[in-house]
């Protein structure tokens, strides 16, 4: 299973479950061991120095993984935005009766570019979302050729055409970066190896016989850094989402009128 299938909450349970035994299961072991703790606490204390600095480089890397992709998807969704926004403005030139519906249906489209911002990737929902964009995006096309077709040598229709295909594409590329998570494999050894880090930790407190606020500390804070790694790879859900504010300040500019009126010759 996908740690990407999962829910929100069931992630962030599973991450304190898995270090809270690890952490558990460290600490327990060093009080068996504390009668040794002369020949132990410098191995143990090298050990867990080595792991800690492994475990720090994992989980930056993954950090940084999950917050590029991050920022991809913030930049898709201006991208596709900014493309719908100059389709609009370019559809009030060409002429009727493709002008009014084209206008229309881009209205339409815009709200389900704004529903993908809410539909969990890979889902059902998204697909029958993306299905009615594909949809809205075939009748437009058409519409672009019967203008075309009317007005062959009118530069509004040409620039129109130019515009609607640079929203096809955005779309796409949208739907691509929503889609390119952090590969589970990556997830699973940063959660493994902080385990196995706060396990030696908690080992090496418990041998001396104290640090257990510090050991409490640390797990909070790798803990957190985890969450941090997951909840930034989850778009639609969690705490950290990508906005929708340009789709939404594109959709309330389609509100008024049209600022230009249909032209009347060629």
């Amino acid at each position: 299973m996908s740690f990407f299938s999962l829910p929100t909450w069931a992630v962030g349970l599973l991450l304190v479950a898995v270090l809270g035994i690890a952490t558990a299961a460290g600490y327990l072991t060093g009080r068996y061991l504390r009668k040794h703790h002369e020949t132990l606490k410098e191995p143990f204390g090298v050990l867990q120095g080595a792991f800690l600095g492994i475990v720090g480089l994992l989980l930056a890397f993954g950090l940084s993984l999950a917050l590029g992709r991050y920022e991809d998807r913030r930049a898709a969704t201006v991208v596709e935005a900014n493309a719908i926004g100059t389709t609009y403005l370019r559809a009030q030139l060409i002429a009727e009766p493709a002008r009014t519906k084209s206008l229309d249906l881009l209205r339409r489209y815009t709200d389900l570019a704004l529903r993908i911002s809410h539909e969990v990737p890979s889902s059902a929902g998204m697909r029958r979302t993306t299905a009615a964009e594909g949809v809205v995006q075939r009748r437009l096309w058409g519409l672009a050729g019967q203008a075309m077709d009317a007005a062959p040598l009118a530069s509004a229709d040409r620039l129109y055409v130019d515009s609607l295909n640079a929203t096809i594409d955005a779309q796409s590329a949208r739907l691509s970066t929503l889609t390119n998570r952090v590969p589970d494999a990556v997830l699973a050894l940063e959660v493994l190896a902080a385990a196995a880090a706060l396990g030696v930790l908690a080992l090496h407190i418990s041998v001396l016989g104290r640090g257990l606020v510090a050991m409490i500390a640390a797990g909070a804070l790798v803990a957190l850094l985890l969450i941090v790694t997951f909840d930034l790879d989850r778009p639609t859900r969690g705490l950290i989402t990508v906005p929708s504010a340009p789709l939404a300040s594109v959709r309330a500019s389609m509100v008024p009128p049209p600022a230009a009126q249909a032209p009347t010759g060629r």
